[in-house]
């Protein structure tokens, strides 16, 4: 199993290498974005892990392969890489976000099938669906909750 610690100290070598995780999870599962999509939404990253009230990074040999953000008990991101899929990191994080940060809601890209069906074998349901993403592009989002 890795190791899960919340993470205060947000330090630019941190981000640079969860932005990494990011990239390589979302060129994994996110078959739906174009490489010009991908490179236009990886500047934001920086500033939304930055910016998350809780973080929560996931490390085996102390290098990050997962994290995830919590913000007023909604899952904001969470990202794994390739290499840790399938090995139940996902659970532990999520579990460890129900138990301890009170995660009861999340929204994820209706387009990436394998991050719903985990959502919803850990029980959420979609109570909602949008046609577009937050920034307006023909991605629809489905929101859940436990």
């Amino acid at each position: 199993m890795a190791s899960l610690s919340t993470v205060s100290d947000r330090t630019p070598e941190l981000i640079e290498r969860l932005v990494a995780v990011w990239e390589r999870s979302v060129r994994a599962t996110h078959e739906f974005l174009s490489e010009a999509e991908i490179a236009e939404i990886k500047p934001f990253v920086p500033q939304a892990v930055a910016g998350v009230e809780t973080l929560v990074v996931a490390e085996r040999d102390d290098e990050p392969v997962g994290f995830m953000g919590v913000q007023d008990g909604r899952l904001e991101m969470l990202f794994l890489g390739p290499e840790a899929r399938g090995r139940g990191l996902g659970r532990q994080l999520l579990e460890h976000g129900i138990s301890h940060l009170d995660v009861t809601e999340l929204t994820v890209n209706e387009q990436n099938p394998q991050a719903v069906g985990f959502y919803e074998h850990l029980g959420f349901k979609t109570y909602r669906r949008t046609e577009l993403d937050e920034e307006g592009r023909p991605y629809p989002l489905l929101y859940m909750r436990l």
